[in-house]
């Protein structure tokens, strides 16, 4: 039977009444064919979640309403194997309740890492895209350091880089922090020729379910974001991060450690949601950037300069290029489709500003890592 999770906004949450709730929720589910088998409760964020086996949202929504009138802000299907590997096995429960390996409620945040690597090439404009594919030494290196810290790598065919998953944000940043340092000292002083790469980690935060359409997509979203938008050999935290964890005790390799604040998280978000809508667009530029946010030329800058380390222009130009880059890896288009799909109207500038920004000649040839 399909898997559902759902969640609800409580200004002040009573476990005793979350219980109780529960407890009327088993007693009318055998009706609809529903089974209500546990739930997580944040109090401090006044958030819970149900996760429920049904045999559609519909009979999820109609138990809330016969057994409490409680109705969820949004339910959303779950892939059983996906829950498991963010939420975890073997729950403790407390009449129903997620219970963490402290005994303490299970808050339900989950703490994303991204890491975009890439391979370089010393060579001036080089031909060969193959100088982009990462070795598998600092892959096999970045997987053993994630198992070390209870990470669990979540698999994403839109994505190219290293995604995995924390219970706890200490162990996101600890974890991102040995990397850093790990892979530093490897491109410094390499035993053999094969670590020339570069790389740029994010990391964020969030609950499993939002108004979005699939479980922890708005974090997923967010810690990619926040990838590129790092300097290379950079680590780039999110606001909730920050808050969960001491940032500033932590230990610094020769490279950086930054987070942002909430304000500037909100910005980001709607900077992205624009460029990405306007992608393809070959007329978007800073101008309608300015018009779509309700800034000036002066403050976008300022603003995106501040968030970002980079003028609006490079950001624009940076998003579009690290979605050519996956383009190209997927090897499913001619260059002059690649280029159009990203707002490039003459393939050959598009070439130049791929290898402007990669150090090689963007060629179609498979690369897919």
């Amino acid at each position: 039977m399909p898997l559902f999770m759902d969640y609800h906004i409580v200004s002040e949450i009573s476990i005793d009444a979350v219980k109780q709730g529960h407890m009327t929720d088993r007693s009318v589910q055998d009706k609809y064919g529903v089974k209500y088998l546990q739930f997580y409760v944040n109090q401090e964020a006044g958030t819970i979640f149900c996760l429920i086996e049904a045999p559609d949202e519909e009979s999820c929504k109609q138990v809330h309403q016969e057994a409490h009138g409680n109705i969820a802000c949004n339910i959303v299907k779950v892939e059983s194997g996906f829950y498991k590997l963010f939420m975890g096995e073997s729950h403790q429960l407390d009449h129903g309740i997620v219970l963490g390996k402290d005994g303490d409620l299970d808050n339900a945040y989950r703490f994303v890492l991204a890491i975009d690597i890439l391979g370089m090439t010393k060579a001036a404009s080089s031909c060969d895209m193959k100088h982009l594919i990462i070795p598998d030494n600092p892959k096999q290196l970045i997987r053993q350091i994630i198992s070390s810290y209870e990470g669990r790598e979540v698999k994403n065919a839109d994505y190219d880089g290293i995604l995995c998953v924390f219970t706890q944000a200490d162990e996101a940043m600890d974890c991102a922090i040995e990397i850093q340092k790990k892979l530093i000292k490897q491109v410094e002083n390499p035993e053999d020729g094969s670590w020339n790469i570069t790389f740029r980690m994010g990391i964020g935060g969030g609950q499993p379910v939002t108004k979005s359409d699939q479980l922890f997509k708005e974090t997923i979203r967010l810690a990619r974001r926040l990838s590129i938008i790092a300097d290379d050999r950079e680590i780039v935290v999110s606001n909730m991060v920050r808050k969960m964890t001491a940032i500033e005790e932590k230990p610094r390799s020769n490279s950086a450690l930054k987070s942002i604040q909430l304000a500037e998280e909100e910005f980001l978000g709607q900077l992205f949601e624009i460029t990405e809508k306007n992608l393809s667009n070959h007329a978007f530029n800073v101008e309608k950037l300015c018009r779509d946010i309700g800034i000036s030329r002066s403050q976008l800058y300022r603003k995106v300069m501040a968030v970002t380390g980079r003028s609006p222009v490079a950001f624009i130009r940076d998003v579009r290029l690290d979605k050519a880059l996956f383009l190209i890896k997927e090897n499913k288009y001619n260059l002059s489709e690649i280029a159009l799909e990203i707002g490039y109207n003459n393939p050959s500038y598009f070439s130049k500003c791929f290898r402007d920004k990669y150090g090689v000649k963007a060629s179609s040839v498979d690369i897919r890592l």
